[in-house]
């Protein structure tokens, strides 16, 4: 594996931080910037708004520019909105560089998932796309707590301070480690938007994009409520919330590992069997919420299903929309980060209708049941595309027996 995919994964690693360390900060920035909490959660929402939309806009922005120069200019502006958000006093302006920063999140992440598969050979597409990936499992295990505990001690703006210096590291490495050609061909010209989009709004694509924010939409809405159902259902103390959180981010870098490994060689196994364990799973959580011992031991078997079953996914969007080198990424990118904002609303929903602490996780099961359907309604009869990375991407799931 190039050095440089490891590079991209630092990267993601600092900007997957960023993403989910506000969790932990919202009452301190609340009281010192004096407003309420749903105010300062409105800058979680600002990031995820900034990730939806901006995966496709930069990079269609920077579709002509040479890989590296995209990648180091997102970087850039990332970490100026860092300094720019730990200094100021202003809450509006922090709320822009939420948003401005995850456009710039978005941007990198759509451009290093298209780099990193560009550098690797077929067979190592999935473990390059697992590296990129794993950044961000590796900031809910590593990079949300670390924050928290800055927050705590020197307060929220130390831990905006620690992502940019972070940062920093990963710029360098980019400078010298990625090639400077658009692609495998650094002269070649960029693919039309036209032939990029209909290569992805095509009968393979699409579907695969659709089940991957169902899928997220189904990871998120759980573990967005995870402490509440830890607290109040469970019956577990404040204190295991974060060893609750680790444990799901230790299973979700374990998941993305394991599926590196196996999703370039039966991509559409890995995928099925993880959407169709992620729905026993996530109902089994929901009835057995009561027994402590329980609910810890599938905390982790669900981290480890929900990434390694995501990451599946975005190597077959990948491979399937081989026409599509600049948006593909984008595309994959938006449809995770769409789970990830609806998901957590839909349990929300669930919450505010008083259907209790469990209604969350449920939901987590609907949503997996109608990833399911969206898969096996969609796979049926499906035949390869022309333009498509290679035949064992392109295999639909009734090849591998219907879920």
């Amino acid at each position: 594996m190039p050095f440089a995919v490891y590079v991209l994964g630092l990267a993601v690693f600092a900007q997957g931080t960023s993403e989910f360390m506000l969790s932990g900060l919202v009452s301190g920035i609340a009281a010192d910037l004096d407003v309420s909490l749903s105010a300062a959660g409105l800058l979680t929402s600002a990031f995820a708004i900034g990730m939806v939309v901006g995966a496709p806009l930069m990079a269609l922005a920077g579709r002509a520019w040479p890989r590296r120069r995209a990648l180091l200019l997102f970087l850039a502006v990332f970490v100026a909105v860092h300094v720019v958000g730990a200094l100021t006093p202003s809450y509006e302006v922090l709320l822009v560089t939420r948003f401005v920063g995850a456009l710039a999140n978005a941007g990198f992440w759509a451009v290093a998932l298209t780099t990193a598969i560009a550098m690797v050979p077929d067979q190592l597409k999935g473990r390059a796309t697992a590296v990129v990936v794993g950044g961000v499992t590796i900031a809910c295990v590593v990079g949300v707590p670390a924050g928290a505990v800055l927050g705590e001690r020197w307060g929220w703006r130390s831990a905006f301070w620690a992502v940019a210096i972070v940062s920093l590291p990963a710029f360098l490495a980019v400078l010298r480690s990625i090639p400077g050609g658009r692609g495998t061909d650094p002269g070649a010209a960029p693919v039309p938007v036209r032939d990029e989009l209909r290569a992805l709004t095509g009968p393979g694509p699409r579907p695969v994009l659709l089940t991957m924010a169902l899928v997220q939409g189904a990871t998120f809405c759980a573990f967005s409520y995870l402490e509440p159902l830890l607290t109040r259902e469970t019956g577990l103390g404040a204190g295991w919330v974060p060893v609750s959180l680790a444990l799901f981010g230790a299973g979700s870098f374990a998941g993305v590992t394991v599926a590196g490994r196996f999703a370039d060689a039966r991509p559409v196994a890995v995928v099925a069997t993880g959407m169709s364990a992620l729905t026993v799973g996530w109902a089994a959580l929901a009835l057995t919420a009561g027994r402590p011992v329980l609910a810890l031991a599938l905390i982790p078997l669900l981290g480890m299903l929900a990434f390694g079953t995501g990451t599946a996914l975005i190597t077959r969007v990948l491979g399937l929309a081989s026409g599509a080198p600049t948006l593909a990424g984008a595309f994959s990118t938006t449809a995770f980060n769409l789970g990830a904002a609806v998901g957590p609303w839909a349990g929300g929903l669930a919450l505010d209708a008083g259907f209790g602490y469990r209604a969350p996780v449920w939901v987590s099961a609907l949503l997996m049941v109608l990833a399911l359907l969206v898969a096996a309604t969609t796979a049926k009869g499906r035949r390869p595309r022309a333009g498509e990375r290679r035949p064992s991407e392109a295999v639909d799931l009734s090849a591998h027996g219907r879920l």
